[in-house]
């Protein structure tokens, strides 16, 4: 057991290995995420967030990291994880999964506002249909993507396309990626 545990741990490590250094070709999308938050906050609007499983819980982490603070205290920037319990489940139930986002970004984005879609595949539906709804009120369409982008690629106004078929080295990737840009923020909010 011992031994199996070790090799699992250690091919994560070299799968991880491999992939930092894809991520130097990320640079553009990053400072483009970095604007288009800054862009909008400046301009009074927010930036809301939305994915499935881990995804979601990125979202919501991400929002938080916004609203309350990352590293440093500093003003609070408006942020929001779509995820409201009542509002998920009753979209669910009465519209179907597909518009879980798309409803509550019918409600709440104005044109201005930042969308972040996080699916690690590209293809979730819920994600598309946020994205198209989103497009629908003149929001700006980020994506933290995985794979080949996806389906969600061609809807986004910045797709971050992780290149990697792992999603949990995706998901690794989005939250090293996030916190970068949370650096950033952090002193662009304080007047750095």
């Amino acid at each position: 057991m011992n031994d199996a545990v070790a090799r699992m741990y250690l091919a994560a490590l070299d799968e991880t290995v491999t992939l930092l250094p894809k991520l130097r070709d990320l640079s553009p999308q990053v400072v483009a995420i970095a604007k288009c938050f800054t862009t909008a906050w400046d301009a009074g609007a927010k930036v809301l967030f939305a994915g499935n499983g881990g995804s979601a819980a990125d979202a919501m982490h991400f929002s938080e990291e916004l609203v309350v603070r990352y590293a440093k205290d500093r003003r609070a920037l408006a942020s929001l994880a779509l995820l409201d319990v009542t509002a998920v489940t009753c979209a669910g139930n009465d519209m179907g999964f597909e518009q879980i986002f798309s409803r509550q970004i019918e409600a709440l984005a104005r044109p201005g506002d930042v969308f972040v879609g996080i699916t690690t595949s590209g293809n979730s539906p819920n994600i598309l249909r946020a994205f198209a709804a989103a497009k629908k009120v003149g929001a700006i369409n980020v994506g933290f993507l995985g794979k080949d982008g996806g389906a969600a690629a061609s809807l986004c106004d910045v797709a971050l396309v992780v290149p990697s078929h792992n999603t949990a080295r995706i998901q690794e990737a989005h939250k090293l990626i996030f916190h970068s840009l949370c650096d950033y923020i952090d002193a662009w909010a304080m007047g750095s």
